[in-house]
């Protein structure tokens, strides 16, 4: 219809070139000039969209589901499907899952024994460091091949944990357990470490490490990626909003460390909502958390008044 308008033909002859009914143009010129109050609202409802892709580097990898919860979280109060509508009408789409990227990268030792599985893929918690799950894999590079270990906290999906290196062997594993026994309160006794039963988790080094810090390991099957579930879809998160989607390629390993460095610790632990988490991000959640057990213990400790015995 713009067409109309942007040239200096009679409106009659082009509407009868183009065999549109004139009342088709009169009522699309009707609605520009005086968009209901639906279009309004769905005009800013997509100025609110566009504004939360693009607050962050990577906040362009959220679909509808996680604008949604972003919205109420700003006390904007609309159904789902009506943003689900506004972003397919606008060409506006989240990160999704593109086919062919799952390396195997578990390589098991039988000269090591294994832990039992104390997990049997349960994995929930009803605190911070009760249950970390573990595992490792392969980003591509133009240097070649960069390994990422991690450790994450099934209580509120947070990465405590990470570290890269050019070789999947057991300081890989063992940095990336360090870094979350240094950043985190872990009691001993009270932690299980669960991983599957690559070599590199059922080392002697590392199993020595979490016997010393009190950690209870935990194994779960070979070839099973449902026996550590939870740490296949942070590998599935990760390569989705990072690699994928997106179609970025790293020159170098450096370069892709800094860009998980940029996405775990600024964006993904700190920021990245989640549904499963109430619309919050791990750290948020966890927050949340401390703050109400903080308030439960004032509330144990505090004097009952005379007048109320």
């Amino acid at each position: 219809m713009s067409f109309i308008d942007d040239h200096d033909f009679s409106v009659g002859l082009v509407l009868r070139v183009l065999d549109i009914p004139a009342s088709t143009y009169y009522d699309w010129r009707a609605r520009a000039a005086w968009p209901s109050r639906r279009h309004r609202e769905d005009a800013e409802l997509l100025e609110r969209i566009t504004k939360i892709r693009s607050s962050h580097e990577f906040a362009a990898t959220y679909g509808s589901p996680r604008v949604w919860l972003e919205l109420r979280r700003q006390g904007v109060r609309c159904s789902r499907k009506r943003i689900e509508r506004i972003m397919r009408e606008n060409g506006l789409a989240g990160a999704h899952l593109r086919r062919g990227w799952k390396p195997r990268s578990t390589r098991q030792d039988l000269r090591h024994s294994s832990a039992p599985d104390l997990v049997e893929r349960d994995f929930t918690a009803d605190a911070p460091n009760r249950l970390w799950v573990a595992d490792l894999t392969r980003l591509l590079t133009g240097e070649g091949v960069l390994w990422l270990a991690s450790v994450r906290d099934a209580f509120s999906n947070r990465i405590v944990g990470w570290a890269t290196a050019a070789r999947a062997d057991t300081e890989l594993v063992l940095t990336a357990l360090e870094y979350g026994l240094w950043s985190r309160d872990v009691r001993s006794g009270e932690l299980v470490h669960h991983s599957d039963k690559g070599c590199q988790y059922t080392a002697l080094r590392f199993t020595r490490r979490l016997a010393d810090a009190g950690v209870t390991p935990s194994t779960g099957s070979v070839g099973d990626s449902f026996d550590n579930a939870l740490a296949e879809n942070l590998w599935s998160t990760i390569k989705i909003e990072l690699l994928y989607w997106p179609g970025t390629t790293f020159a170098t390993r450096a370069e892709a460390d800094a860009a998980i460095f940029r996405y775990v610790d600024g964006w993904y632990n700190p920021r990245r909502i989640q549904h499963g988490l109430g619309g919050l991000s791990p750290d948020e959640y966890e927050e949340a958390h401390h703050t109400q057990h903080d308030q439960h213990h004032v509330d144990s400790i505090r004097p009952t008044p005379a007048g109320a015995r």
